[in-house]
């Protein structure tokens, strides 16, 4: 993809989308026809140059195309309502801050509890991140045809059960929170630490996912996770800028340089965080954000540690243990941690957890042992950025 339209494609994407699944109740047509509309613009812009306001060219044109296709494929009366509403789309760039943003409805059609959950999540972040199905695939350990076939069953899904486009009404909210709020997650996580290519941060999935975890804030401010969740964000995305060194590079966060942390995007975490602990509802969400809260305030190693041990008491998942095994090692205890880390066979096909045996091998000067695992985590590692950090590191260790 022509890197003008890969920008705009990442920026406008998921509100293309949702503007035109509003208007045509159909995900799987509003979809395609946005499809139809980047195709086109990988055919003008390079020759026409890219227009004014290019998030108002491709509604335009992704409307237009799905006009042409109703022309083609409704009966008489469904063309006529179909065409007349989408007929009432703005078409000049001046008027589209007239459309509502839908983008949060499309996140609870995606995440929808019709949906099995794994689908929830590769739509979402098909839809609502603008992830490419090769991205997502990665993302799951599944092959791309397999990953395109869930996500056309999960759209045709929506469309045979009838699942409304819509924020769900107060009454069902809190149970269909979440899923919600997994898949934002996740798609911080897929800009924050990128499954594929050779960037390894996206900052625009960060943002888009901080700021519907904002909306979702406004629209739950009695729901103590969403603020946890968004405290966690802000303060992961704190460190953003140092987490890449001037020469691209992935940079550990022990040897991160602190003053380029955003200050003002630790402080609006901690008020998020405030905001979650008074409503007297502790949640897996809340202790991550505070085990961040704990790291930006350079707070002992032993604080962490025993943020992770009620945070596993909440949820004693693999990776959760990991973490508060490398957590451990950090005190000094590295053979504890390693030990740990040891008893986690669930995770032998988790890159990560092969990088922290190796890094805390090396700490143990058993650099033989450190290099084969160095060795299995770039085997299962598909980002470059981190795939390089590995071979480095497997260098130091051979």
């Amino acid at each position: 993809m022509q890197p003008d339209v890969e920008r705009v494609f990442r920026d406008e994407w998921s509100s293309a989308v949702a503007i035109l699944t509003r208007v045509l109740g159909d995900l799987e047509v509003a979809e395609d026809a946005v499809q139809d509309a980047f195709a086109t613009a990988l055919e003008r812009w390079p020759r026409d140059g890219v227009p004014r306001a290019p998030g108002a060219w491709i509604v335009t044109t992704a409307r237009n195309r799905a006009i042409d296709r109703i022309r083609r494929e409704k009966v008489f009366q469904q063309k006529a309502e179909l065409i007349g509403r989408l007929q009432e789309v703005p078409t000049e760039a001046d008027d589209m801050s007239t459309i509502p943003d839908d983008r949060l409805a499309l996140v609870f059609t995606c995440c929808h509890p019709a949906l099995a959950s794994e689908s929830r999540v590769a739509l979402t972040l098909r839809e609502v991140g603008g992830l490419t199905t090769a991205e997502i695939a990665r993302a799951f350990l599944v092959a791309e045809p397999t990953m395109a076939q869930r996500l056309v069953r999960a759209k045709r899904k929506i469309r045979g059960a009838g699942i409304p486009f819509r924020v769900p009404p107060d009454h069902l909210l809190p149970e269909r929170l979440r899923p919600v709020l997994a898949v934002l997650y996740l798609v911080f996580n897929e800009g924050y630490s990128t499954t594929a290519g050779d960037d390894l941060v996206r900052a625009e999935l960060c943002e888009e996912a901080i700021r519907l975890g904002k909306l979702l804030a406004v629209l739950m401010p009695d729901e103590p996770e969403v603020f946890g969740l968004l405290a966690l964000m802000l303060m992961q995305d704190s460190r953003r800028a140092a987490r890449v060194g001037t020469d691209g590079e992935l940079v550990l966060l022990e040897d991160q340089d602190r003053s380029l942390w955003d200050r003002s995007r630790i402080d609006e975490g901690l008020r998020m965080l405030d905001r979650a602990v008074g409503l007297r509802r502790p949640g897996p969400y809340q202790l991550q954000a505070a085990i961040a809260a704990a790291r930006a305030e350079d707070r002992p190693p032993l604080d962490v540690v025993a943020l992770y041990e009620r945070l596993a008491e909440l949820d004693p998942s693999p990776v959760v243990r990991l973490n508060h095994a490398v957590a451990i090692a950090l005190t000094g205890k590295v053979e504890e941690g390693l030990a740990l880390i040891d008893a986690l066979d669930s995770l032998d096909e988790y890159h990560l957890l092969h990088a922290a045996r190796a890094d805390l091998l090396r700490r143990l000067d058993r650099y033989p042992e450190a290099a084969r695992s160095y060795d299995r985590a770039l085997q299962l590692a598909v980002s470059e950025p981190e795939r390089r950090f590995l071979e480095r590191r497997l260098v130091e260790v051979s």
